[in-house]
């Protein structure tokens, strides 16, 4: 049994979506970000650094925290979206690490400035989404050519997945990129994608709007600045 501490996050889907691919029993616990729920010393003792998702594994007691390494921990568990060895497994590898390092970041930065912050700071707004558009060009590329991220469908494409299809939150275009929208479309045609981000409550049917909007952007900064 896996125990998953998460919260309605892209980072949060990773390892969501992930236990749905891979068939695995897994118990939902709901942290609350705008209750703080991520500073308690319980959730800290799990993960020092206070962010979702996190695991346990109940048959070793073993903990792992970051949804990449999580998603890495769960394929090798299994066999299964993460090959053993050879240059795959490596294509695999670098298409997580580039939404490890690249799509998230960006895309948090760009949902910082353009949605959460009281002022709006045209610049970094512009860079943000700007940097998005130019990594989204990245994935289209490389879908060109093939169907998944790298070769067969893996963690990577999950990673990337459960960021790139918020783009409208982060105010990023997604026009001219055919590549990109014939993935998204198989990606969000995958059973086990749907169910994995209905954890641990249902994602919004549509962008926020009015007060539900600024409610949102409220708790949001509440988070941001501790």
């Amino acid at each position: 049994m896996i125990e998953l501490y998460t919260a309605p996050t892209p980072n949060g889907h990773k390892a969501s979506v992930t236990l749905e691919e891979l068939d695995l029993e897994y118990r939902v616990h709901s942290i609350n970000l705008s209750e703080q729920d991520q500073r308690r010393p319980d959730f800290l003792a799990m993960n020092p650094n206070g962010r979702i998702p996190v695991i346990k594994d109940t048959r070793n007691q073993q903990v792992v925290f970051e949804s990449g390494a999580i998603m890495i921990y769960l394929a090798e568990m299994t066999g299964r979206l993460l090959p053993s060895d050879g240059p795959n497994r490596y294509a695999v590898l670098q298409w997580l690490m580039f939404q490890m390092s690249g799509i998230g970041p960006m895309m948090g930065q760009a949902n910082v400035f353009y949605r959460y912050f009281p002022e709006k700071i045209q610049p970094a707004i512009d860079r943000y989404q700007n940097e998005t558009r130019r990594l989204f060009e990245v994935l289209d590329t490389a879908l060109a050519d093939s169907e998944w991220l790298a070769g067969e469908f893996s963690i990577a494409d999950i990673a990337n997945w459960c960021w790139v299809r918020t783009y409208r939150w982060s105010g990023v275009s997604r026009e001219g990129l055919p590549h990109l929208d014939r993935w998204l479309d198989q990606m969000k045609s995958r059973p086990a994608c749907q169910q994995g981000i209905q954890v641990p409550v249902p994602a919004p049917k549509k962008i926020l709007e009015g007060e539900a909007e600024q409610k949102f952007a409220q708790n949001a900064q509440s988070i941001l600045q501790t």
